[in-house]
Protein backbone atom coordinates (compact mmCIF):
# COMPACT_ATOMS: atom_id res chain seq x y z
CA UNK A 1 0.00 0.00 0.00
CA UNK A 2 1.57 3.45 -0.80
CA UNK A 3 0.70 6.26 1.46
CA UNK A 4 0.32 9.68 0.45
CA UNK A 5 -0.04 13.27 2.23
CA UNK A 6 -3.43 12.80 3.28
CA UNK A 7 -1.87 9.49 5.29
CA UNK A 8 0.67 11.66 6.95
CA UNK A 9 -0.82 14.67 8.10
CA UNK A 10 -3.68 13.48 10.35
CA UNK A 11 -1.17 10.75 12.42
CA UNK A 12 1.72 13.58 12.12
CA UNK A 13 1.53 14.06 16.13
CA UNK A 14 2.33 10.19 16.34
CA UNK A 15 5.08 10.11 13.76
CA UNK A 16 6.58 12.95 15.32
CA UNK A 17 6.84 11.47 18.93
CA UNK A 18 7.90 8.19 16.69
CA UNK A 19 10.84 9.67 14.78
CA UNK A 20 11.78 11.08 18.45
CA UNK A 21 11.97 7.75 19.65
CA UNK A 22 14.42 6.50 17.28
CA UNK A 23 16.77 9.90 17.69
CA UNK A 24 16.03 9.22 21.33
CA UNK A 25 17.79 5.72 20.64
CA UNK A 26 20.91 7.21 19.36
CA UNK A 27 21.20 9.63 22.04
CA UNK A 28 20.83 6.90 24.85
CA UNK A 29 23.12 4.65 23.62
CA UNK A 30 25.76 7.04 22.66
CA UNK A 31 25.58 9.40 25.45
CA UNK A 32 26.27 7.59 28.29
CA UNK A 33 25.07 6.64 31.15
CA UNK A 34 24.91 9.41 33.94
CA UNK A 35 22.67 11.26 34.84
CA UNK A 36 23.21 14.46 32.54
CA UNK A 37 22.71 12.47 29.71
CA UNK A 38 18.90 11.07 31.58
CA UNK A 39 18.43 14.79 32.33
CA UNK A 40 19.25 15.59 28.43
CA UNK A 41 17.05 12.61 27.14
CA UNK A 42 14.08 13.68 29.32
CA UNK A 43 14.08 17.20 27.83
CA UNK A 44 13.98 16.25 24.73
CA UNK A 45 11.19 13.94 25.27
CA UNK A 46 9.52 16.83 26.94
CA UNK A 47 9.83 19.07 24.21
CA UNK A 48 8.44 16.40 21.88
CA UNK A 49 5.64 16.16 23.81
CA UNK A 50 5.11 19.44 23.96
CA UNK A 51 5.12 19.99 19.93
CA UNK A 52 2.90 17.00 19.89
CA UNK A 53 0.59 18.94 22.45
CA UNK A 54 0.54 22.43 19.58
CA UNK A 55 -0.16 20.17 16.76
CA UNK A 56 -3.22 18.74 18.01
CA UNK A 57 -4.36 21.87 19.92
CA UNK A 58 -3.63 23.57 16.40
CA UNK A 59 -6.06 21.21 14.74
CA UNK A 60 -3.78 19.73 12.45
CA UNK A 61 -5.32 16.59 12.74
CA UNK A 62 -9.02 16.89 12.60
CA UNK A 63 -11.51 14.63 11.85
CA UNK A 64 -9.88 12.38 9.14
CA UNK A 65 -8.95 8.65 8.64
CA UNK A 66 -5.59 7.56 7.31
CA UNK A 67 -3.78 4.01 6.51
CA UNK A 68 -6.84 2.43 4.98
CA UNK A 69 -9.48 3.75 7.86
CA UNK A 70 -7.55 2.32 10.32
CA UNK A 71 -6.09 5.51 11.86
CA UNK A 72 -9.49 7.59 13.02
CA UNK A 73 -8.32 11.77 13.86
CA UNK A 74 -11.34 13.29 15.00
CA UNK A 75 -12.24 15.91 18.12
CA UNK A 76 -12.61 12.82 20.63
CA UNK A 77 -9.28 11.67 19.42
CA UNK A 78 -8.14 15.48 20.09
CA UNK A 79 -9.86 15.63 23.33
CA UNK A 80 -8.37 12.43 24.84
CA UNK A 81 -4.92 12.62 23.54
CA UNK A 82 -4.27 16.12 24.99
CA UNK A 83 -5.52 14.79 28.12
CA UNK A 84 -2.60 11.66 27.95
CA UNK A 85 0.00 14.09 26.59
CA UNK A 86 -0.80 16.44 29.83
CA UNK A 87 -0.72 13.40 32.05
CA UNK A 88 2.77 11.68 30.12
CA UNK A 89 4.09 15.06 30.02
CA UNK A 90 3.74 15.80 34.28
CA UNK A 91 4.84 12.33 34.75
CA UNK A 92 8.25 12.45 32.78
CA UNK A 93 8.46 15.97 34.12
CA UNK A 94 8.07 15.52 37.80
CA UNK A 95 10.99 12.35 36.89
CA UNK A 96 13.72 14.65 35.60
CA UNK A 97 15.25 15.51 39.16
CA UNK A 98 15.40 11.80 41.18
CA UNK A 99 14.30 12.65 44.67
CA UNK A 100 15.05 9.48 46.32
CA UNK A 101 18.00 7.16 46.21
CA UNK A 102 16.06 4.44 45.00
CA UNK A 103 14.21 6.61 41.85
CA UNK A 104 15.29 5.29 38.82
CA UNK A 105 18.07 7.66 36.96
CA UNK A 106 18.27 6.52 33.50
CA UNK A 107 18.62 7.88 30.21
CA UNK A 108 16.19 5.04 28.81
CA UNK A 109 13.63 5.36 31.11
CA UNK A 110 12.41 9.00 28.86
CA UNK A 111 12.43 6.92 25.88
CA UNK A 112 10.19 4.38 27.00
CA UNK A 113 7.61 6.68 28.14
CA UNK A 114 7.78 8.44 24.50
CA UNK A 115 7.62 4.83 23.00
CA UNK A 116 4.51 3.91 25.18
CA UNK A 117 3.04 7.03 24.35
CA UNK A 118 2.79 6.62 20.97
CA UNK A 119 0.85 3.28 21.65
CA UNK A 120 -1.64 5.46 23.96
CA UNK A 121 -1.94 7.82 21.20
CA UNK A 122 -2.17 5.27 18.56
CA UNK A 123 -4.94 3.66 21.07
CA UNK A 124 -7.29 6.36 20.84
CA UNK A 125 -7.64 6.76 17.37
CA UNK A 126 -8.06 3.07 16.62
CA UNK A 127 -10.70 2.63 14.33
CA UNK A 128 -9.57 -1.25 12.82
CA UNK A 129 -8.79 -4.34 15.41
CA UNK A 130 -5.66 -4.52 13.52
CA UNK A 131 -4.55 -1.34 14.50
CA UNK A 132 -6.08 -1.57 18.32
CA UNK A 133 -3.96 -4.69 19.09
CA UNK A 134 -0.76 -3.05 17.27
CA UNK A 135 -1.61 -0.04 19.82
CA UNK A 136 -2.31 -2.39 23.32
CA UNK A 137 0.93 -3.80 22.44
CA UNK A 138 3.21 -0.68 21.80
CA UNK A 139 1.43 0.70 24.65
CA UNK A 140 2.70 -2.07 27.21
CA UNK A 141 5.50 -3.45 26.32
CA UNK A 142 7.80 -0.18 27.28
CA UNK A 143 5.59 -0.01 30.61
CA UNK A 144 6.03 -3.85 31.36
CA UNK A 145 10.07 -2.72 31.47
CA UNK A 146 9.80 0.66 32.94
CA UNK A 147 7.99 -1.50 35.92
CA UNK A 148 11.11 -3.26 36.52
CA UNK A 149 13.54 -0.41 35.58
CA UNK A 150 14.61 -0.75 39.24
CA UNK A 151 17.06 -3.49 38.75
CA UNK A 152 18.27 -3.36 42.23
CA UNK A 153 15.42 -4.04 44.10
CA UNK A 154 13.37 -7.50 44.38
CA UNK A 155 9.87 -5.43 44.62
CA UNK A 156 10.30 -3.94 41.37
CA UNK A 157 11.52 -6.72 39.35
CA UNK A 158 7.93 -8.82 41.16
CA UNK A 159 6.10 -5.72 40.18
CA UNK A 160 7.01 -6.07 36.46
CA UNK A 161 7.27 -9.61 36.46
CA UNK A 162 3.64 -10.00 37.84
CA UNK A 163 2.36 -6.89 35.00
CA UNK A 164 4.17 -8.59 32.26
CA UNK A 165 2.29 -12.18 33.09
CA UNK A 166 -1.08 -10.57 33.76
CA UNK A 167 -0.94 -8.14 30.75
CA UNK A 168 -0.09 -11.13 28.49
CA UNK A 169 -3.53 -13.24 29.69
CA UNK A 170 -5.07 -9.62 29.07
CA UNK A 171 -3.51 -9.39 25.68
CA UNK A 172 -4.74 -12.76 25.20
CA UNK A 173 -8.51 -12.34 25.86
CA UNK A 174 -7.80 -9.24 23.41
CA UNK A 175 -7.12 -11.27 20.92
CA UNK A 176 -9.47 -14.25 20.92
CA UNK A 177 -12.26 -12.10 21.81
CA UNK A 178 -11.36 -9.71 18.13
CA UNK A 179 -10.97 -13.46 16.52
CA UNK A 180 -14.73 -14.60 17.01
CA UNK A 181 -15.83 -11.19 16.67
CA UNK A 182 -13.93 -11.23 12.69
CA UNK A 183 -14.77 -14.73 11.89
CA UNK A 184 -18.73 -13.30 12.71
CA UNK A 185 -18.02 -9.85 11.26
CA UNK A 186 -15.75 -11.31 8.41
CA UNK A 187 -14.01 -7.85 8.56
CA UNK A 188 -11.56 -5.91 11.15
CA UNK A 189 -13.14 -2.24 10.59
CA UNK A 190 -15.38 -1.11 13.14
CA UNK A 191 -17.72 0.44 10.45
CA UNK A 192 -17.31 -3.31 8.94
CA UNK A 193 -18.44 -4.70 12.15
CA UNK A 194 -20.88 -2.28 13.26
CA UNK A 195 -22.29 -2.93 9.52
CA UNK A 196 -22.79 -6.84 10.07
CA UNK A 197 -24.04 -6.08 13.93
CA UNK A 198 -26.88 -4.41 12.70
CA UNK A 199 -27.62 -6.30 9.68
CA UNK A 200 -27.60 -9.92 11.16
CA UNK A 201 -28.98 -12.18 14.46
CA UNK A 202 -25.68 -12.40 16.87
CA UNK A 203 -24.55 -15.85 17.48
CA UNK A 204 -23.38 -16.73 20.65
CA UNK A 205 -20.05 -16.71 19.58
CA UNK A 206 -19.85 -13.40 18.87
CA UNK A 207 -21.48 -11.91 22.02
CA UNK A 208 -18.84 -13.64 24.28
CA UNK A 209 -16.39 -12.28 21.72
CA UNK A 210 -17.60 -9.15 22.75
CA UNK A 211 -17.02 -10.11 25.99
CA UNK A 212 -13.39 -11.00 25.64
CA UNK A 213 -12.59 -7.89 23.82
CA UNK A 214 -14.00 -5.59 26.63
CA UNK A 215 -12.74 -7.89 29.29
CA UNK A 216 -9.03 -7.41 27.92
CA UNK A 217 -9.10 -3.65 27.96
CA UNK A 218 -10.93 -3.61 31.65
CA UNK A 219 -7.41 -5.02 32.36
CA UNK A 220 -5.21 -1.54 30.96
CA UNK A 221 -7.93 0.28 33.13
CA UNK A 222 -7.41 -2.01 36.12
CA UNK A 223 -11.14 -2.38 36.30
CA UNK A 224 -12.25 -5.18 39.14
CA UNK A 225 -12.31 -8.17 38.71
CA UNK A 226 -9.11 -7.57 36.13
CA UNK A 227 -7.42 -5.47 39.12
CA UNK A 228 -5.29 -8.10 40.41
CA UNK A 229 -1.85 -6.80 39.26
CA UNK A 230 -2.53 -3.19 40.19
CA UNK A 231 -1.69 -2.65 44.10
CA UNK A 232 1.39 -4.57 43.56
CA UNK A 233 2.83 -2.92 40.39
CA UNK A 234 2.02 0.74 42.18
CA UNK A 235 3.79 -0.34 45.04
CA UNK A 236 6.14 -2.07 44.16
CA UNK A 237 7.51 0.28 40.83
CA UNK A 238 9.86 3.45 41.59
CA UNK A 239 7.29 6.13 42.41
CA UNK A 240 8.00 8.32 38.99
CA UNK A 241 6.82 4.94 37.00
CA UNK A 242 3.74 4.59 39.61
CA UNK A 243 2.94 8.10 38.82
CA UNK A 244 3.26 7.50 34.94
CA UNK A 245 0.72 4.51 35.52
CA UNK A 246 -1.50 5.76 37.19
CA UNK A 247 -2.30 8.87 35.14
CA UNK A 248 -1.79 8.54 31.58
CA UNK A 249 -2.53 5.13 30.44
CA UNK A 250 -5.90 5.17 32.25
CA UNK A 251 -7.11 7.83 30.32
CA UNK A 252 -5.83 5.97 26.57
CA UNK A 253 -7.25 2.30 27.72
CA UNK A 254 -10.65 4.27 28.61
CA UNK A 255 -11.21 5.94 25.56
CA UNK A 256 -10.14 2.74 23.25
CA UNK A 257 -12.75 1.37 25.45
CA UNK A 258 -15.44 4.50 24.37
CA UNK A 259 -14.01 3.95 20.58
CA UNK A 260 -15.00 0.52 20.59
CA UNK A 261 -18.34 0.00 22.37
CA UNK A 262 -19.72 3.28 20.58
CA UNK A 263 -18.07 2.53 17.35
CA UNK A 264 -18.05 -0.99 16.45
CA UNK A 265 -20.45 -2.45 18.64
CA UNK A 266 -22.51 0.52 18.83
CA UNK A 267 -26.01 -1.61 17.57
CA UNK A 268 -25.58 -3.51 20.91
CA UNK A 269 -25.32 -1.18 23.24
CA UNK A 270 -28.12 -3.55 25.47
CA UNK A 271 -25.18 -6.32 25.87
CA UNK A 272 -21.86 -4.58 26.24
CA UNK A 273 -24.04 -2.05 28.25
CA UNK A 274 -24.58 -5.31 30.92
CA UNK A 275 -20.68 -6.11 31.33
CA UNK A 276 -19.83 -2.64 32.09
CA UNK A 277 -22.58 -2.45 34.53
CA UNK A 278 -21.03 -5.37 35.99
CA UNK A 279 -17.23 -3.93 35.44
CA UNK A 280 -18.59 -0.20 37.28
CA UNK A 281 -20.47 -1.99 40.38
CA UNK A 282 -16.75 -4.67 41.16
CA UNK A 283 -14.98 -1.54 40.41
CA UNK A 284 -16.38 1.28 42.70
CA UNK A 285 -16.84 -2.11 45.39
CA UNK A 286 -13.23 -3.12 45.28
CA UNK A 287 -11.59 -0.17 45.35
CA UNK A 288 -13.75 1.78 47.62
CA UNK A 289 -13.37 -1.03 50.38
CA UNK A 290 -9.93 -2.16 49.44
CA UNK A 291 -8.49 1.01 49.73
CA UNK A 292 -9.62 1.51 53.69
CA UNK A 293 -7.57 -1.15 54.99
CA UNK A 294 -3.69 0.41 53.10
CA UNK A 295 -1.18 1.61 54.87
CA UNK A 296 1.16 2.68 52.01
CA UNK A 297 -0.35 5.60 50.31
CA UNK A 298 0.54 4.26 46.76
CA UNK A 299 -1.51 0.96 47.61
CA UNK A 300 -4.26 2.83 48.68
CA UNK A 301 -3.71 5.10 45.33
CA UNK A 302 -4.10 2.09 43.50
CA UNK A 303 -7.20 0.69 44.74
CA UNK A 304 -8.74 4.42 44.29
CA UNK A 305 -7.95 4.43 40.91
CA UNK A 306 -9.85 1.25 40.73
CA UNK A 307 -13.11 2.85 42.05
CA UNK A 308 -12.32 5.88 40.25
CA UNK A 309 -12.46 3.70 36.64
CA UNK A 310 -15.61 1.85 37.75
CA UNK A 311 -17.35 5.50 38.04
CA UNK A 312 -16.04 6.49 35.08
CA UNK A 313 -17.28 3.07 33.92
CA UNK A 314 -20.99 4.23 35.40
CA UNK A 315 -21.14 6.70 32.60
CA UNK A 316 -19.84 4.56 29.87
CA UNK A 317 -22.40 1.70 30.52
CA UNK A 318 -25.26 4.45 29.88
CA UNK A 319 -24.40 4.22 26.64
CA UNK A 320 -25.37 7.80 25.22
CA UNK A 321 -23.94 11.42 24.00
CA UNK A 322 -24.56 12.49 27.68
CA UNK A 323 -22.38 9.16 29.05
CA UNK A 324 -19.65 9.84 26.95
CA UNK A 325 -19.57 13.46 27.61
CA UNK A 326 -20.04 12.28 31.45
CA UNK A 327 -16.50 9.96 31.06
CA UNK A 328 -14.94 12.92 29.27
CA UNK A 329 -15.55 15.78 32.17
CA UNK A 330 -14.43 12.82 34.77
CA UNK A 331 -10.94 12.22 33.23
CA UNK A 332 -10.05 15.57 32.53
CA UNK A 333 -10.62 15.98 36.56
CA UNK A 334 -9.04 12.98 37.06
CA UNK A 335 -5.57 13.40 35.10
CA UNK A 336 -4.90 16.90 37.37
CA UNK A 337 -6.30 15.02 40.87
CA UNK A 338 -3.36 12.09 40.06
CA UNK A 339 -0.84 14.37 38.88
CA UNK A 340 -1.56 16.42 41.69
CA UNK A 341 -1.48 13.51 44.69
CA UNK A 342 1.89 12.07 43.03
CA UNK A 343 3.71 15.20 42.94
CA UNK A 344 3.50 14.88 46.65
CA UNK A 345 3.84 11.40 47.37
CA UNK A 346 7.15 11.71 45.19
CA UNK A 347 8.12 14.28 47.65
CA UNK A 348 7.46 11.77 50.58
CA UNK A 349 11.65 11.28 51.54
CA UNK A 350 13.01 10.52 54.69
CA UNK A 351 16.93 10.95 54.84
CA UNK A 352 16.96 10.59 50.94
CA UNK A 353 14.72 7.40 50.84
CA UNK A 354 11.06 7.18 49.72
CA UNK A 355 8.54 7.06 52.74
CA UNK A 356 5.49 5.69 51.23
CA UNK A 357 3.53 4.56 54.26
CA UNK A 358 0.53 6.55 55.20
CA UNK A 359 1.99 6.62 58.96
CA UNK A 360 4.54 9.00 57.59
CA UNK A 361 2.39 12.09 56.49
CA UNK A 362 1.67 12.43 60.32
CA UNK A 363 2.67 15.97 61.48
CA UNK A 364 2.68 17.58 57.65
CA UNK A 365 0.93 20.24 58.01
CA UNK A 366 3.53 21.70 60.56
CA UNK A 367 6.43 20.68 59.09
CA UNK A 368 5.04 20.95 55.30
CA UNK A 369 2.20 23.53 55.52
CA UNK A 370 2.01 24.13 51.85
CA UNK A 371 2.24 20.13 50.95
CA UNK A 372 -0.46 19.25 53.39
CA UNK A 373 -2.61 22.47 51.80
CA UNK A 374 -2.43 20.60 48.59
CA UNK A 375 -2.76 17.01 49.78
CA UNK A 376 -6.01 17.93 51.45
CA UNK A 377 -7.85 19.85 48.28
CA UNK A 378 -6.73 16.64 46.17
CA UNK A 379 -8.04 14.22 48.65
CA UNK A 380 -11.21 15.99 48.69
CA UNK A 381 -11.49 16.30 45.16
CA UNK A 382 -11.63 12.85 44.59
CA UNK A 383 -13.68 12.64 47.78
CA UNK A 384 -16.37 14.11 45.75
CA UNK A 385 -16.69 17.21 47.61
CA UNK A 386 -18.27 20.54 45.88
CA UNK A 387 -17.04 22.29 44.49
CA UNK A 388 -14.24 20.74 43.02
CA UNK A 389 -13.24 19.20 39.97
CA UNK A 390 -13.78 15.45 41.43
CA UNK A 391 -17.46 16.57 42.25
CA UNK A 392 -18.47 17.62 38.77
CA UNK A 393 -17.10 14.67 37.05
CA UNK A 394 -19.24 12.12 39.38
CA UNK A 395 -22.11 14.04 39.28
CA UNK A 396 -21.87 14.03 35.40
CA UNK A 397 -21.40 10.52 34.88
CA UNK A 398 -24.14 10.02 37.95
CA UNK A 399 -26.75 11.87 35.96
CA UNK A 400 -26.07 9.93 32.96
CA UNK A 401 -26.55 6.46 34.47
CA UNK A 402 -29.57 7.57 36.49
CA UNK A 403 -30.97 9.56 32.91
CA UNK A 404 -30.44 5.63 31.25
CA UNK A 405 -32.47 3.91 33.70
CA UNK A 406 -29.57 2.95 35.15
CA UNK A 407 -30.77 3.79 39.14
CA UNK A 408 -29.14 1.26 41.37
CA UNK A 409 -26.45 1.58 39.62
CA UNK A 410 -25.61 5.54 40.88
CA UNK A 411 -26.77 4.22 43.94
CA UNK A 412 -24.07 2.07 44.39
CA UNK A 413 -21.81 4.63 43.21
CA UNK A 414 -23.11 7.16 45.74
CA UNK A 415 -22.68 5.08 48.43
CA UNK A 416 -19.42 3.77 47.74
CA UNK A 417 -18.27 7.50 46.97
CA UNK A 418 -19.33 8.07 50.43
CA UNK A 419 -17.51 5.03 52.03
CA UNK A 420 -13.87 6.19 49.96
CA UNK A 421 -14.34 9.78 51.65
CA UNK A 422 -13.22 7.70 54.62
CA UNK A 423 -9.48 6.73 54.12
CA UNK A 424 -9.46 9.94 51.92
CA UNK A 425 -10.63 12.27 55.34
CA UNK A 426 -8.40 9.95 57.07
CA UNK A 427 -5.36 11.35 55.40
CA UNK A 428 -6.49 14.66 56.00
CA UNK A 429 -7.01 13.53 60.08
CA UNK A 430 -3.80 12.34 59.82
CA UNK A 431 -1.61 15.03 58.62
CA UNK A 432 -3.45 17.99 60.96
CA UNK A 433 -4.44 16.23 63.86
CA UNK A 434 -1.52 13.99 64.66
CA UNK A 435 2.32 14.73 65.46
CA UNK A 436 5.34 13.21 64.30
CA UNK A 437 9.19 13.09 65.64
CA UNK A 438 10.97 12.22 62.22
CA UNK A 439 9.41 15.16 60.33
CA UNK A 440 9.94 14.06 56.24
CA UNK A 441 12.99 15.97 54.22
CA UNK A 442 12.04 19.59 53.04
CA UNK A 443 13.55 19.68 50.07
CA UNK A 444 11.04 20.51 46.77
CA UNK A 445 11.93 20.44 43.22
CA UNK A 446 10.55 23.65 40.60
CA UNK A 447 8.94 20.43 38.67
CA UNK A 448 7.12 19.36 41.39
CA UNK A 449 5.91 22.59 42.60
CA UNK A 450 4.43 23.52 39.42
CA UNK A 451 2.93 20.25 38.89
CA UNK A 452 1.12 20.60 41.54
CA UNK A 453 0.24 24.11 41.22
CA UNK A 454 -1.27 23.89 37.79
CA UNK A 455 -3.14 20.97 39.14
CA UNK A 456 -4.58 22.59 42.50
CA UNK A 457 -5.35 25.68 40.23
CA UNK A 458 -7.07 23.39 38.20
CA UNK A 459 -9.03 21.71 40.31
CA UNK A 460 -10.08 24.56 42.73
CA UNK A 461 -11.08 26.47 39.83
CA UNK A 462 -12.91 23.90 37.53
CA UNK A 463 -16.22 25.20 38.15
CA UNK A 464 -14.79 28.66 36.10
CA UNK A 465 -13.75 26.88 33.35
CA UNK A 466 -16.60 24.07 32.94
CA UNK A 467 -18.79 25.97 30.43
CA UNK A 468 -15.83 25.92 27.51
CA UNK A 469 -14.83 22.56 28.80
CA UNK A 470 -18.44 21.06 28.47
CA UNK A 471 -18.42 23.01 25.15
CA UNK A 472 -15.36 21.00 23.98
CA UNK A 473 -16.10 17.56 25.61
CA UNK A 474 -19.71 17.85 23.96
CA UNK A 475 -18.04 18.35 20.49
CA UNK A 476 -15.74 15.16 21.06
CA UNK A 477 -18.71 13.21 22.33
CA UNK A 478 -20.71 13.97 19.08
CA UNK A 479 -17.88 13.20 17.15
CA UNK A 480 -17.83 9.54 19.28
CA UNK A 481 -21.34 9.32 18.34
CA UNK A 482 -20.92 10.07 14.48
CA UNK A 483 -18.10 8.36 13.71
CA UNK A 484 -18.82 5.68 11.43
Amino acid sequence: MIFDLADILPALPEMILATLALVLVLIVAYGGEGAENAKRVTRIALGGIVLALILIWSGTAADETAFGGMFKADSFASYMKILVLLGTFGALYMSITPLAKDDINKPEFALLVVLALVGMMLMISANDLMSLYMAVELQSLPLYVVAAMRTNSLRSSEAGLKYFLLGALSSGMLLYGASLVYGFAGTTSFSGIAAAVSADQLPVAFIIGMVFMVSGIAFKISAAPFHMWTPDVYEGSPSPVTALFAIAPKVAAMALMMRLTYGAFGAIEVEWSQVLVALSIASMVVGALGAIMQRDIKRMMAYSSIAHMGYALAGLAAGSHQGALGVMIYMTGYIFMGAGSFAIILLMRRDGQSATRIADLQGLSRTHPMLALGLMIMMFSMAGIPPLAGFFGKWYVFLAAVNAGLVPLAIVGVVMSVVGAFYYLRIIKIMYFEETDEPLDTDMPTANKMVLGVSIGVILLFFLGLSPLLEAANVAATALMTQL
